[in-house]
């Protein structure tokens, strides 16, 4: 006898599978493409350079950039992710909206330790994009919004530590064994 789970575990364990697929996918595209902005001096200069015109990270600078980047890099990345992983409309909307988040939370430039997504993306958090962000940081750690992988594979990935400031608040320093 056949002993089925119900519908609703199924449903779940799918729609989590369809999730790591589209994160997968998002993730690979945005690194790739990313990078090639930073690596074509035409791309970064006519393109990928407004976002980077935010000197110190903040939530919202996480959406801005020029419209051309944000085809090339936001909306194809998440069209792939959305055909790759068969995700029903429903499912697209809630994974859109957390990945939305994650990159806002990446650019808000506070590390707090209660935040859930530092718990879930130990790797990739917001001082890890701090270190993109800073002047020598740039051709290092293009990986967003989820995973450190292709930063570790293909040998772009830089190490940090977070030192407290004198006078309060918190300070990400490269450090020199990464880079």
């Amino acid at each position: 006898m056949d002993v089925k789970p119900p519908s609703s575990a199924v449903s779940f364990l799918e729609t989590a599978a369809r999730f790591g697929v589209a994160m997968f996918v998002l993730d690979a595209w945005q690194y790739f493409m990313h990078r090639l902005m930073h690596s074509s001096r035409y791309m970064y200069r006519r393109f990928h350079s407004w976002h980077h015109r935010v000197v110190a990270p903040y939530a919202f600078a996480a959406q801005y950039n020029h419209p051309v980047d944000g085809v090339l890099t936001e909306t194809l990345s998440g069209k792939a992710a959305f055909l790759a992983s068969g995700m029903s409309p429903r499912a697209a909307a809630a994974f859109f909206v957390f990945a939305t988040v994650k990159g806002i939370d990446d650019h808000c430039g506070v590390l707090a330790p209660w935040n859930p997504l530092h718990a879930v993306f130990r790797d990739n958090n917001t001082a890890y994009h701090d270190v993109h962000h800073q002047l020598g940081g740039g051709r290092r750690n293009f990986s967003q919004p989820f995973f450190v992988v292709w930063d570790r594979l293909l040998g772009t990935y830089a190490g940090y530590t977070v030192e407290e400031r004198q006078g309060g608040g918190l300070h990400v320093k490269i450090t020199k064994d990464h880079v």
